[in-house]
């Protein structure tokens, strides 16, 4: 019979194993870092997909230089979003969308259309960078923030405007017609 899981209280029962990361994995460490992981995922699945190996001298030694490459990588990468994140803070992003009279949006506004407005502006944002609580679905102002890494982050402006219908620009006609007029004077 299998050996029950052990409850929150025992965790000093459970075996621990110090192993050296070959690859960076998120909350638990960087490449070359030694840490300390319960036997199970150190034998179940850091060691058998090669993410880790077993804490020894030789081991060590033989993965400091690329140590040293990735932590200066890791530097340069990390200036890098901070120097975003500085050009970005405080910018504006106007976004016209389908809204009712009373400014509820006939849909939202999600992260990857301020992402795609900031980049029409020129700055460097990816998707995954925006923050949203909820997608917007009001007219109007929000503040929404974007964060590039852990403790670099920027605010920005979001101002949704509704969007202009053929009718109400007060033109009567319809866009191309206005286009075929324009063409036929050229002539």
């Amino acid at each position: 019979m299998a050996e029950p899981l052990p409850s929150k209280d025992s965790w000093d029962e459970v075996d621990f194993m110090k192993v050296l990361l070959f690859e960076d994995i998120k909350r638990l460490g960087w490449l070359g870092d030694v840490v300390d992981v319960t036997d199970g995922y150190a034998r179940n699945y850091l060691l058998p997909q090669g993410l880790a190996k077993v804490a020894t001298e030789a081991n060590i030694r033989s993965i400091a230089e690329e140590k040293a490459k990735r932590a200066e990588q890791r530097l340069k990468e990390r200036k890098r979003l901070e120097k975003a994140a500085e050009a970005v803070d405080g910018a504006e992003a106007v976004l016209a969308a389908r809204a009712n009279e009373h400014g509820v949006l006939f849909g939202s506004i999600a992260e990857r259309q301020i992402a795609a407005n900031l980049r029409a502006q020129g700055f460097e944002v990816a998707d995954e960078v925006v923050k949203l609580p909820e997608h917007i679905k009001q007219v109007g102002a929000h503040e929404v923030k974007l964060r590039f890494a852990e403790n670099v982050t920027a605010m920005v402006r979001v101002v949704v405007v509704p969007e202009q219908s053929e009718q109400e620009e007060g033109s009567g006609e319809p866009a191309d017609a206005t286009k075929a007029v324009e063409t036929e004077e050229e002539e």
